[in-house]
């Protein structure tokens, strides 16, 4: 995925039983094809590079069994590691928290959840019949994507939906060009993670 220009829009199907969702950037050049494989003990995501899926760019697959604090690996065409992602486990009850590691298990970001308040207003609001097809509107989380030197890098937020599911990445801050794909990458895993949520 490179030459991209931001914003990057993420919109899921609604109309697909799979979960997957298309990237386009701002020129809106599809950039990125997000298929997850259902029914896997295992999570299983490929990336191609648009929705005829003849080209695949990536893979991301998870280290443990349908677990919260579970690392997602990177792995390019080839089925070389080159990164993961990982959910800090107890910490992303009240609030979302990850750290993107390079090849080398070196944490090289961490992405968190701005606002903890729309994760406990979804989770309230949610269970209310009625009320509960309303909190696409009302509750959109953003997470920011900060560098080991806690400057903002990239942002991503949910933009209010009825039924979509769209999300938008922009940039903040200065993004080295050997790491926007273990970033972009680790957002899209997120996504599939946390997309129920408001």
């Amino acid at each position: 995925m490179q030459n991209i220009t931001f914003p990057i829009s993420l919109q899921f199907k609604i109309s697909s039983i799979s979960n997957d969702f298309t990237a386009t950037d701002s020129k809106g050049k599809i950039i990125a094809y997000v298929k997850q494989k259902l029914f896997k003990l295992k999570e299983d995501i490929l990336i191609f590079s648009d929705q005829s899926k003849t080209e695949q760019l990536y893979r991301i697959k998870a280290d443990k069994w349908l677990d919260f604090s579970a690392a997602y690996a990177f792995f390019d065409k080839d089925g070389k590691e080159f990164g993961k992602i990982a959910r800090k486990g107890w910490k992303s009850i009240w609030k979302a928290q990850y750290t993107i590691l390079d090849e080398n298990q070196n944490i090289q970001y961490t992405v968190s959840e701005e606002n903890a308040w729309a994760k406990v207003g979804d989770s309230i609001l949610g269970q209310i019949p009625i009320i509960s097809m309303l909190t696409g509107y009302l509750f959109n989380p953003s997470y920011i994507v900060k560098n080991t030197k806690d400057k903002e890098i990239v942002r991503l937020r949910k933009l209010p939906s009825f039924f979509g599911r769209n999300f938008e990445i922009t940039k903040e801050g200065p993004m080295d060009s050997d790491d926007d794909d273990r970033i972009l990458l680790g957002l899209m895993m997120m996504i599939l993670l946390e997309k129920n949520r408001g």
